[in-house]
C-alpha cells in the first residue's frame, strides 16, 4: 500500500506481508517476528471496540438476558479467532494455511457483530476472554501437530457444535430481540459454511472421545462467560 504526501516529498511504504505475514515470493518472516504478530493479533481481539446506539426496544429482562447469552457468542468468537491462528501457524500446507486464515477473518466479522449488538444493549463482552484467546490458540497448535486433515476435522467438529448451541440461543432468546435473533442466524449459516468447507478440504472424523472432550471443555466457557 502507498501514501502520498507530496509531489517533493514523498513517503511509500510498501507492505508485503499478508494475512500469515508472507505475501510476495521470496519474502519471509523470522519465528520471533511472526509469534510478534501473533500477539499483536491477540491485543487487535482484546482491544477491539464496536460503538451502538442504545437498543429502547426490549425490557430489562430481556435486555439482560440477551446480554448473556451474546457475551457468549463473543467470548466462542475470541476462541475461534485463536482456534484458527493456532492451527494456521503450524499448519502444513500453504492451502490449508491460507483457508484458516481466511475462515478467521469471517470469524472476526461476527465478532463485530456481537461486540456491536451488546454496546446497544449496555452489555459488556467477557472478562475471562485473553484466557479463552490463549487457550484456544493452544488447542489449535496441538491439532495441528496431527497433521492437516486431523486439524480440518477439528474445525468441522467444532463448527458442528457451535451451529447447535447457536439454535439454543436462538430457542433460549425472547422473540422481541430480533437484531440479536438475525445476528445468531447469520453466523449460523457461515458456521455451516466453515465445516463444510473444512470437510471439503479432506477433514477426518474425529475419535467420540475427542467430540466428547470438546463439548465439556465448550460447556465450560459458555456457561462461564454468562457471567463473567
Amino acid at each position: 500500500m502507498f501514501f502520498k504526501m507530496s509531489d517533493k516529498n514523498r513517503i511509500i511504504i510498501f507492505d508485503t506481508t499478508m494475512r500469515d505475514g508472507e505475501q510476495s515470493p521470496g519474502a519471509s518472516m523470522s519465528l520471533e517476528e511472526k509469534i510478534a504478530g501473533e500477539f499483536n493479533h491477540f491485543l487487535k481481539i482484546m482491544n477491539h471496540k464496536e460503538e451502538g446506539k442504545p437498543d429502547e426496544s426490549l425490557s430489562e429482562d430481556e435486555k439482560r438476558h440477551s446480554i448473556s447469552l451474546m457475551r457468549v457468542n463473543a467470548s466462542g468468537e475470541v476462541a475461534a479467532q485463536a482456534l484458527y491462528r493456532g492451527q494456521a501457524f503450524f499448519a502444513k500446507s500453504k492451502k490449508v494455511k491460507k483457508h484458516l486464515l481466511k475462515a478467521g477473518e469471517e470469524e472476526f466479522r461476527h465478532l463485530k457483530w456481537c461486540d456491536k449488538r451488546l454496546k446497544e444493549l449496555g452489555g459488556r463482552k467477557s472478562l475471562l476472554d485473553p484466557f479463552y484467546y490463549a487457550g484456544s490458540f493452544t488447542l489449535g497448535s496441538i491439532a495441528a501437530f496431527f497433521g492437516d486433515e486431523k486439524s480440518l476435522g477439528f474445525i468441522e467438529e467444532t463448527e458442528k457444535q457451535v451451529v447447535k448451541h447457536l439454535e439454543g440461543h436462538l430457542d433460549e432468546m425472547s422473540p422481541s430481540d430480533t437484531k440479536s435473533r438475525e445476528i445468531l442466524k447469520k453466523m449460523i449459516d457461515e458456521e455451516e459454511e466453515h465445516g463444510k468447507e473444512a470437510k471439503d478440504h479432506g477433514g477426518e472424523e474425529l475419535p467420540k472421545v475427542v467430540k466428547g472432550l470438546m463439548k465439556i471443555t465448550a460447556k465450560s466457557m459458555t456457561t462461564l462467560s454468562r457471567y463473567i
